[in-house]
């Protein structure tokens, strides 16, 4: 079973987005840390979560009330295994998935 890694997000940029949208992580393949993107048009509960590619919750990146905005958040796969990973942003009745692929 993998542990959780740790995380950290940006304080929400300049704007307002018209919809929700998950952006394609940066770099990819990446060892060990990516970036990815997310945007929230309206105020609400936002969870981003990464899953091995067995389906096994691997970390949560946000999970909570977030304001509309832009937001930037990383994940460190420094402790896990090469392989591809899919991370899941849900919001209000939006899921949207991505796969990465961490290369060591």
């Amino acid at each position: 079973r993998f542990r959780t890694v740790p995380s950290t997000f940006a304080e929400a940029e300049e704007g307002l987005p018209t919809w929700y949208s998950l952006s394609q992580n940066y770099p990819n393949p990446f060892n060990p840390i990516t970036t990815t993107e997310v945007t929230i048009p309206r105020e609400g509960r936002v969870t981003l979560r990464v899953y091995d590619i067995l389906g096994r919750e691997i970390a949560t990146l946000a999970d909570g009330e977030f304001v509309a905005g832009r937001y930037r958040f990383q994940f460190d796969g420094s402790r896990l295994p090469s392989g591809t990973y899919i991370y899941v942003l849900t919001a209000g009745e939006t899921r949207v998935a991505k796969k990465m692929m961490l290369l060591k």
